[in-house]
């Protein structure tokens, strides 16, 4: 079996799981929207957004969210395969550790991306009801969003294997991963402007990686931002690239 065989049957079977667990796609539609209605509709009666409303300046974060819950608690899948011995099966297959984990990361960033995309599609069907203005939708803006989630997932996949191929219980992984979940998007700008917060604050949330998708989603489909489009894709390269190395070396440590 060569590596690439490997790679591809690693992620065949993580879109198989997908599309087999409708629940996770009808949840990670729901909670958005949820958040959209009720917090976006509600606080934004209050908030006013420079150059575009409310709920449209939080789109991008719900993005975010779906996108990083969806990835990070995919790390789980790692937990539960070696608990049932799976992995076990996988590893003794003539294929290395380092194609099992890019199998993983690219499964899991489909499934992610795929939820990404369902939801600016329903965010399109908003924006030209007239339901939520603001958001702009060309084929550029599209594209670019589409390559800026891609970058995120591919880097939150791996942050929640490395948790998974560290924790042995599902439990465990539940706790940490909530640990760096919660901090990421409240400090990701996903709800409010980074651009207004005190001088002590603003280093945490230049540390986050989901700033900068998040202002990249903004750039793009909202037209509001605070740094470059440029700027924050190459931050999330630079990052995916790092991440993805510390994951290929966790994989090679883990015990199965």
């Amino acid at each position: 079996m060569s590596e690439l065989t490997g790679i591809y049957a690693m992620w065949y079977r993580e879109m198989k799981v997908f599309l087999r667990e409708r629940s996770r796609i009808v949840s990670s539609l729901i909670n958005p929207l949820l958040w959209l209605v009720i917090f976006g509709g509600g606080l934004g009666a209050s908030v006013e957004v420079p150059g575009t409303t409310y709920q449209a300046f939080i789109f991008p974060g719900m993005i975010a969210m779906t996108l990083l819950f969806g990835s990070i608690f995919f790390g789980a899948y790692i937990v539960w395969d070696r608990k049932i011995d799976f992995l076990k099966e996988v590893l003794v297959s003539p294929i290395s550790r380092v194609s099992v984990f890019f199998g993983k990361v690219l499964g899991g960033a489909t499934d992610s991306l795929l939820q990404s995309l369902i939801l600016m599609v329903l965010g399109m069907a908003l924006t030209f009801s007239g339901a939520i203005p603001g958001l702009v939708f060309t084929p550029f803006s599209v594209l670019m969003a589409t390559v800026i989630i891609f970058l995120s997932t591919v880097s939150m996949v791996s942050i929640g294997l490395i948790i998974g191929s560290q924790m042995e219980s599902p439990e465990g992984f539940q706790m940490i991963s909530s640990f760096v979940v919660f901090p990421m998007f409240l400090l990701s700008g996903a709800l409010f402007s980074i651009s207004n917060l005190p001088a002590w604050f603003e280093p945490f949330t230049l540390l986050n990686p989901m700033t900068y998708s998040v202002d990249a989603l903004r750039s793009v489909l909202v037209g509001v931002s605070r740094f470059p489009v440029i700027f924050d894709m190459g931050v999330l390269s630079a990052f995916m690239l790092g991440i993805i190395a510390v994951g290929t070396y966790a994989f090679k440590k883990m015990k199965v």
